[in-house]
């Protein structure tokens, strides 16, 4: 390649001699520059092709890459495709569990107060005395009754007149099923005192004497033993105020409790 270019660099420079008397070292000098010109270009062409094929390399390992990743993404894509479709699923499962939920709470809730109805309509004589109150709230409710209407006092016998009240709440509760009763017995502050010291030592167990032999009377006239339980909480859970008599007079009292079953 070099002989060529030399080859061609003095038949350049032919008409030069032809036209003019050129020197032999301004010929020398002339050929020298174009061989570095040369030499310049072929040394950048060379870096140049090897730039090209770095360039080349790169392209394919972004290629690659760029493929791998594409792959990744496409697999990314396709799996919160699926997340989204499970989210979406289980949304609707728990919103059809949620409306059905729902709908049970007010059949419960139309329940209770279609027995409470019942339960006021059937005992309007003893919540007209004042014997007897009936309440209603959340989902629970509560049959109030005062101790003198059930029991003599210091007693755990439930009296004639008293199974003649229960057998009313009896005649509605046995038509309730999804239901737990809870028989609660509650006193005033007063102490025992005197001979009913050694049957009940204290409010406590005078409250639990009289809770269970109502849950007894229920069970007897017809009530599912699994639905009954019986609670004596003393003098510790008051309704009204234990220093006037009249407030005492409440206290005194059974409560029969109805509340969802577990």
């Amino acid at each position: 390649m070099r002989k060529t270019f030399v080859a061609i660099t003095a038949l350049a420079l032919v008409p030069l001699g032809a036209a003019g008397c050129v020197s032999k070292s301004e010929y020398t000098k002339t050929v020298q520059a174009a061989e570095a010109r040369y030499n310049a270009l072929d040394a950048e062409n060379a870096r140049l092709k090897r730039e090209l094929a770095d360039a080349a390399k790169r392209n394919e390992q972004l290629t690659a890459d760029l493929t791998l990743k594409s792959g990744e993404l496409g697999k990314s894509i396709a799996d919160l495709r699926q997340r989204v479709g499970t989210l979406e699923g289980d949304n609707a499962r728990l919103t059809q569990e949620l409306a059905d939920t729902q709908k049970s709470r007010e059949e419960k809730v139309r329940e209770v107060s279609s027995t409470y109805e019942q339960l006021v309509a059937k005992m309007k004589g003893e919540i007209d005395k004042g014997q007897v109150t009936i309440s209603e709230l959340k989902g629970k409710l509560t049959v109030n009754m005062v101790e003198a209407i059930l029991f003599d006092s210091g007693r755990a016998e439930v009296k004639p007149e008293g199974l003649v009240v229960l057998s009313k709440v009896i005649e509605i509760l046995k038509t309730v099923s999804d239901k737990s009763i809870r028989i609660e017995g509650h006193t005033d502050n007063k102490p025992i005192v005197g001979p009913l010291v050694q049957r009940y030592p204290t409010n406590w167990e005078l409250s639990a004497g009289r809770a269970i032999n109502v849950a007894r009377y229920l069970q007897k006239q017809g009530i599912e033993a699994a639905s009954l339980s019986a609670a004596a909480f003393g003098e510790f859970k008051p309704v009204s105020d234990n220093t006037t008599l009249e407030g005492r007079a409440k206290n005194r009292r059974i409560e029969i409790v109805l509340v969802p079953k577990e």
